[in-house]
């Protein structure tokens, strides 16, 4: 069962440190330049109506420490770009298995490691425009 929830209920649920966790995974996206600022103004109604919301989750980890999740609502994308085109492509529960079984039985070694905001290093062939507003919107400007 997920046990992640949305920014307003984990920041009274977390409080000072649920409120760290989202500046620190703000301040990512600043420091690696992921987003440039966009006036309304600046944006034609096209580009306007299919900006995506971006949303926020926060999760307490086992270990105490709070982590923070970005991503953009996509949903709205439905109606002009196909599922293909907007999701990463994800290993499968069984092909993750098979490769520890087979890596096991042949004796190999492993590790594991996390490249912090992976996504964001990716390169985009279009823009998309992401909607920052309410308390992600605060927070950034912080």
């Amino acid at each position: 069962m997920l046990n992640q929830v949305g920014i307003k209920e984990g920041i009274r649920r977390f409080g000072g440190k649920g409120n760290n966790a989202l500046l620190k995974e703000l301040n990512q996206l600043h420091e690696t330049n992921a987003l440039l600022p966009k006036r309304k103004e600046d944006m034609t109604r096209d580009e306007r109506k299919k900006a995506l919301r971006y949303l926020m989750f926060l999760k307490e980890k086992r270990d105490g420490t709070i982590k923070v999740r970005g991503c953009a609502d996509g949903r709205s994308q439905w109606e002009y770009t196909t599922k293909v085109d907007t999701s990463s492509p994800t290993m499968s529960l069984e092909s993750i298995m098979i490769s520890c079984a087979i890596d096991t039985r042949e004796g190999r070694h492993l590790a594991v490691m996390d490249i912090p905001g992976a996504f964001l290093h990716a390169d985009m062939e279009e823009h998309v425009h992401i909607l920052l507003e309410g308390t992600i919107a605060e927070l950034n400007i912080k």
